[in-house]
């Protein structure tokens, strides 16, 4: 049960793609007629394409195949797996290509993962059927030869004897709708412990961080290679020669291994100069000279790492300062442009009446607040447009307490700029100006019906 087959014109089709990898619909190939020319691409044999009751696409071996197919034989399981390694590595945003054979047929990578811009290439291998550890050493090496990583994949309850010898892992499959979870060949080293912890973590999690490079297989070195893990409240011991980890945790390997290297070479030397009594003076007028010598290293480091912090963080501040200065002149200067433009919109809707228009329009509004409000109004004498009232002219109560009775003709494009505006009395000429705002200030707008022409004065 194959999910890839050879077209005789596209080429190779790869069922889990969309597009079958090469811009065909699924429908082009399966239940056609007259019936697409389908082939196995490892014996050769005609296939046609199929799905399973899930919805699984898969292309099947029509009667009479060869028993020898490899991809013929295998098993679910084994094309779950498949799957569900494919559409991890498409998660973490890498091409996902399965069955992929070698030009010259040494290997057949289950799923091979190429970066982005095609200069990596891994092959992810579900090993289900038995295999010994000389062999797949054997095969890991043919990878290897090729310039490609690999990574074993198995599914079974118990550990392969291999899950050590290769980089490798052991998976859990999912109950109901819980995700794929590795639980076995992923760990890390605890300092404190002195020694590795495994580590279960989400399939799709595990090779997203292999992909990216976030784990890399790590060689356990021999005082660490037995492990003790807790299964079903039982504690097991088992050992293991190589763990996906990070490079943090394959560093305090390396460290521990150095400390208790340090811490055994210490306790040689203390049992020595039980026995040395001679030396004895010696060695504590050399070990003095040492501790100074150390100490005054350690002092010249820890100051030349403080000057390091110190010139990176006035670096820091110089960069955020000149940055902020840089804002600030951005932010101003755009200000200024919104300002300059408002004006010249203001200036162009004044621009629309004559002194004499204007004159009539301020008349008219001393005028109405006498006679409906019995309020006298002060008209400036050179009206000032306000722009936090969109460039109209406000005018004002007469006598002790000089409160504002409204803005006069303000501009209609700049009201989106004067929200002040909404909460006061607005004052136009004529229902043509007033048509010219927005509904936000509807029900506050007063015009005096004035015409858009002068009025002619008549002898």
């Amino acid at each position: 049960m194959p999910f890839t087959a050879l077209h005789p014109e596209a080429g190779r089709l790869d069922a889990t793609l969309f597009d079958l990898g090469c811009g065909m619909d699924w429908t082009h190939v399966h239940k056609v007629r007259p019936r697409v020319e389908l082939s196995c691409p490892e014996c050769g044999w005609g296939v046609h394409a199929k799905h399973s009751p899930s919805g699984v696409r898969f292309f099947c071996h029509d009667p009479g195949r060869p028993p020898s197919c490899e991809l013929s034989n295998e098993s679910w399981e084994h094309h779950m797996l498949k799957l569900e390694l494919a559409g991890a590595i498409r998660a973490a945003d890498w091409y996902a290509e399965l069955e992929v054979p070698a030009e010259d047929g040494s290997w057949r990578a289950d799923v091979m993962a190429s970066s982005p811009d095609g200069t990596q290439r891994m092959a992810w291998e579900a090993q289900l059927s038995p295999i010994t550890v000389e062999d797949i050493r054997a095969r890991t090496a043919r990878y290897r030869a090729e310039g490609i990583t690999v990574c074993w994949v198995s599914p079974h309850k118990k550990p392969p004897q291999w899950i050590g010898a290769v980089p490798a892992v052991r998976v859990r499959a999912p109950e109901a709708d819980e995700p794929w979870v590795v639980d076995d060949g992923v760990a890390g080293f605890d300092f404190r412990a002195g020694g590795w912890a495994v580590r279960e973590e989400e399939l799709k999690q595990f090779v997203r961080w292999v992909l990216h490079g976030q784990l890399s297989p790590c060689r356990s070195l021999p005082r660490y290679r037995r492990v003790t893990r807790v299964v079903d409240d039982q504690y097991w011991i088992f050992r293991r020669d190589l763990w996906w980890t990070s490079r943090q945790s394959s560093r305090a390997q390396t460290e521990h291994e150095q400390m208790r290297q340090r811490q055994e070479k210490a306790k040689e030397a203390a049992e020595a100069r039980k026995k040395e009594q001679e030396a004895e003076a010696e060695r504590r007028r050399k070990k003095l000279e040492e501790d100074r010598r150390r100490r005054a290293e350690e002092a010249a480091r820890r100051r030349k790492v403080q000057e390091e912090e110190h010139r990176v963080r006035m670096e820091e501040w110089r960069r955020q300062r000149a940055e902020e200065e840089a804002r600030r002149a951005r932010e101003q200067a755009e200000q200024e442009e919104k300002e300059r433009q408002a004006l010249e919109t203001a200036k162009a809707w004044w621009g629309r009446l004559s002194r004499k228009q204007m004159e009539e329009l301020f008349s008219a509004v001393a005028d109405r607040a006498w006679r409906e409000e019995q309020l006298r109004v002060e008209i400036p004498e050179k009206p000032g447009m306000a722009a936090h009232f969109a460039y109209g002219v406000p005018v004002c109560s007469r006598g002790r307490h000089h409160a504002l009775y409204g803005i006069v003709r303000p501009c209609p494009g700049l009201v989106s700029l004067s929200p002040q505006l909404a909460y006061q009395r607005v004052l136009v000429r004529n229902a043509q100006e007033m048509r010219e705002f927005d509904e936000t200030l509807a029900g506050r707008i007063t015009h005096y019906d004035l015409p858009e022409h002068e009025q002619l004065s008549m002898y």
